[in-house]
Parts: C-alpha cells; sequence; structure tokens
C-alpha cells in the first residue's frame, strides 16, 4: 500500500487540541475546556435546555443507540478513483467523513501521487506553511484533474507563486473584521446581526480565502475554544438588538455533533435572538459530513439557514446534490455564496449553468461575491464590470430564482454593497426611461419623480453615451409590447 493509501496522523499544525481521532475528529482547538460547560456561567438556566450528557442518578440508561456510518451514493467517478489510489479502503470508511478528515492530503509527496504537478505548482505546495495550509479531502481530490494545472477546481486549491505576491489595495484583514470584534471570534459591524467566527479549520482550503489569515493556524495569534463560544454568546446575550447570527470560521460543520449540538443549543437560549445561519462549504469539498444524525440535529434548531460555498458547476457531483437534497428535507432553507473568480467562473456559459443547477438541487443562488482584496489574491480577481456583464446575461435570460445578487464586501469595514446593471436609461418629463433584458426602452409613467434626472444630466454633459430619442419611443406609456421597441438613433 503506498503513502496515499495509509490513514496520516492528524498534523499538530491543523488538528491541535482536537478530540482523540478514534472517537470524534471534530478539528477544533479545545484547549482546556474539551467538554461543553454544563452551565455557562451567565446562564445557569440554560442548564435545563442542554442535552444531557449522562442520565440522571438513579435511573437507567438506555442502550446508546449506534449511528450507522452514512449511507449516501458513491457516483462511479468517486469508486474509480478509490480504486486506483486507495485500494485497501473500503465504501464504509471512504463514506465516512471522520476518515476523509483523517485521511486530508496535505503534503506534495502525497499531492504528487494524484496530480501531475507544474514546476510553479510544486514549489509553491513546498513553500506552504503556516496560515492558509494545503488540505484537501480524498473526495474533493477526485474532482481534480491530474494532468490539467488550469482545470478550475485545481487553480482554486492547488497554490501557484502568485499567491505569495502582494499588490497594492490587498490587506491581510481586507474586510476590516479585526476592527470590528467586540469580544475574540464575533464581529459585531451591522445594527442587529453578528458574525460569529467558531473555528479555524477547514477540511479543505480555497487558495483565495478572505480569512487566509487565520484559519489553519490553531496555535497561534488566532484560538477558538468553548470558552471563547461562552464569551460570544454573552455578548449577544447583553445586546437584545442582535437578531440573527452567521457562525462562519473555518467551516463551523467541520465541528463534531455534540459540540455543534451545544453550540446551538447555547444560542436559542438567548430568547432575542432570531435567526442563526451557517456558512460552509462542507457539502461541496466533504458531503459524507451530511449524515442523517446531523441533519436530525439541525433541524431542532429552526429557523437554521445555511450559506454554502459552490464555485463552479464541476462541484455538482451526486454526491454533494444528494447531500443538499438531504439537508433541504430537513426543512433547512439552503442559499448560494458563489465568489466571483478570474478564468475560473467569469463567463455567462459557465455561471447560468451554475445557478441553474444550483436551484435544481434546491439551493435558492444569494450572491456573487467580487473577490475580496486579500493579499495575494490579485490573479483572482477580475475587473467589476465583469461581474455587471454575468449579471446581464441572468437577468431575463432565466428564471428569476436563478438570479443572485452581486455584492462587494466594502474593504475596510463597509459591509456589503449590491452592485446591479443599470436599468435607468433617463427622464422625460413625467415619463421615466428603463431599458429591459433585451435592450429595449420603455416608458413608466412616473408622476412627480425625479429618477432619471442625473442620467439626463450626465448624458447633457457628455459623460454618457446617447441612448434612444424621446422621440423614437412609444407615444403611449401604455404600450409596453416588444413592437414598440424603438431603434437606438438619435440622442436625448
Amino acid at each position: 500500500m503506498s503513502e496515499i493509501d495509509r490513514a496520516p496522523e492528524p498534523e499538530p499544525s491543523s488538528m491541535s487540541g482536537a478530540v482523540d481521532a478514534a472517537a470524534e475528529t471534530a478539528p477544533i482547538d479545545l484547549q482546556s475546556n474539551s467538554a461543553p460547560p454544563s452551565a455557562p456561567a451567565s446562564a445557569a438556566s440554560l442548564a435545563s435546555v442542554s442535552p444531557p450528557l449522562a442520565a440522571p442518578p438513579g435511573k437507567l440508561s438506555k442502550p446508546r443507540k449506534i449511528e450507522p456510518i452514512n449511507r449516501a451514493i458513491v457516483s462511479e467517478r468517486s469508486r474509480r478513483f478509490l480504486r486506483q489510489h486507495y485500494p485497501g479502503i473500503s465504501i464504509h470508511d471512504w463514506n465516512d467523513w471522520k476518515w476523509q478528515v483523517r485521511n486530508r492530503v496535505r503534503r506534495l509527496d502525497m499531492i504528487e501521487k494524484v496530480l501531475t504537478l507544474t514546476d510553479d505548482e510544486r514549489a509553491s505546495v513546498e513553500k506552504r506553511t503556516g496560515n492558509l495550509p494545503i488540505a484537501i479531502t480524498p473526495y474533493y481530490l477526485s474532482l481534480l484533474s491530474p494532468d490539467d494545472p488550469n482545470q478550475p477546481l485545481r487553480r482554486t486549491h492547488i497554490p501557484v507563486g502568485s499567491e505569495f505576491i502582494r499588490h497594492p489595495g490587498e490587506d491581510p484583514d481586507p474586510l476590516g473584521e479585526e476592527h470590528d470584534m467586540v469580544v475574540p471570534g464575533l464581529v459585531h459591524r451591522y445594527p442587529d446581526r453578528v458574525l460569529f467566527l467558531t473555528t479555524g479549520f477547514c477540511s479543505t482550503y480555497c487558495r483565495y480565502c478572505t480569512r487566509s489569515r487565520m484559519v489553519g493556524e490553531t496555535n497561534g495569534e488566532y484560538s477558538f475554544s468553548v470558552s471563547q463560544w461562552e464569551k460570544a454568546a454573552q455578548y449577544i446575550e447583553a445586546h437584545p438588538e442582535v437578531r440573527d447570527c452567521l457562525l462562519s470560521g473555518g467551516d463551523p460543520l467541520s465541528i463534531g455533533d455534540d459540540k455543534l449540538e451545544w453550540l446551538l443549543t447555547r444560542l436559542r437560549s438567548i430568547k432575542h435572538l432570531e435567526f442563526i445561519r451557517i456558512g460552509t462549504k462542507i457539502p461541496v469539498v466533504m458531503p459524507q459530513r451530511i449524515t442523517l444524525k446531523l441533519t436530525r440535529m439541525l433541524k431542532r434548531f429552526h429557523p437554521l439557514y445555511l450559506s454554502i460555498h459552490v464555485t463552479h458547476p464541476e462541484e455538482l457531483t451526486p454526491e454533494t446534490v444528494e447531500a443538499f437534497g438531504r439537508l433541504a428535507d430537513a426543512g433547512l432553507p439552503l442559499g448560494s455564496q458563489t465568489v466571483l473568480l478570474k478564468g475560473i467562473n467569469d463567463d455567462i456559459e459557465i455561471m447560468k449553468p451554475l445557478m441553474q443547477g444550483l436551484l435544481k438541487a434546491r439551493v435558492k443562488p444569494y450572491y456573487i461575491f467580487q473577490c475580496d482584496p486579500v493579499s495575494g489574491s490579485a490573479h483572482f480577481r477580475t475587473p467589476v464590470a465583469k461581474g455587471i456583464e454575468i449579471m446581464k446575461g441572468l437577468r431575463g435570460h432565466t428564471t428569476g430564482y436563478a438570479v443572485p445578487n452581486f455584492v462587494i464586501d466594502a474593504p475596510g469595514g463597509g459591509g456589503k454593497v449590491e452592485l446591479v446593471p443599470e436599468v435607468v436609461v433617463g427622464r422625460d418629463g413625467d415619463d421615466l426611461l428603463v431599458e429591459n433584458f433585451e435592450g429595449g426602452v420603455y416608458r413608466y409613467h412616473d408622476p412627480g419623480g425625479t429618477l432619471g434626472n442625473t442620467q439626463n444630466a450626465l448624458r447633457a454633459a457628455g459623460i454618457i453615451g446617447a441612448t434612444t430619442s424621446s422621440s423614437s419611443l412609444s407615444a403611449s406609456s401604455q404600450d409596453r409590447s416588444p413592437a414598440a421597441r424603438p431603434p437606438e438613433t438619435g440622442s436625448h
């Protein structure tokens, strides 16, 4: 059996403080708090809602039901990969998410048993240490092209030399999260919602990660523990204006069931907290994690939403689509977040089938993000105009449910800013002039309105180009049939 066929021991740099792998491989640093506290200091009443860890004294406990390994499908592609690279491993093991975590590919010699690397890739893999390490689950590795370094999934997970170059405008903390961090791991930027960073661990690391400064560095400046969780929960308790909490990291679904259940129970004990969201890529990089046990647990905490990070149609495998279905069947609303990446998905012929495929899998396309200017990401970033172009290619050309919002997360902590294609052409008296998805210009009677005056002024000043003349438009604001579309001649 080759080295890649063996299950290596977890490396201290990414698994420090994790519980014993034979029992629980949830990769979170628990420091001296290896078990969830039964009664947090700030919430003595929590003991009554926390799941009991043992039967009360004097009562016989029922034998613990042994949960079967997830009986999810295994695609033919995965089976071929398993036979070729892990011949001694059973389907049962392959479908065990804990096996997937323990056997993440993290070293050059392991990667080269599967992929033929370029000189640039090989040198970059050797150079990459510390934060944003290399880690790829065997399942996700099976999706990478062994011979094509330009394959989208390979480009987003195998480092190249460009990620070590810092360009103007880039920053290790591009969104200014440290500035708005009210207690360690809790960001309070928006009036009624908080970002709760639960862990620095991901089963698979994306090379454009906004939080590359902190992921994978469990023993450094950023540490995550149950005691830290409790401090964050106490802050939320003390701020009744907080209605919404987003769990992120790292990846919250990399945390083991018991500890994740404790955290969700703790948050649900806060009466004014109405919504809980989980940001995750786990269903895409390790769908084996979406077990029936997990979904049964999650559905107890409604309203609970999942925002899933999906990048490319090639990620919509039978395994991932089934994992989406299992979550949806548990009543969990699913939304997608897609980062716009140069040469990866910056094309309407890629983005449209991705959005449509997500919708078919019961995942609502939610956001397309302009790639954050994190240090070393220049080779992934597109001009903002490319995102506008893609939005124009989606609006009106596919079902509205498949059209996400295109946003920039404003650098320095400005929050999300939505960017939309310009549809207001100008104004003609009481008529607002608007452009539809086919480029036709239509009148909407809008007495007393002022919207469109800015476009008229800019056009008069020659700052923006000419558009359809008012005389060539339909004389009736009621006539909006396709036949009323005028040729684009003259200037307004």
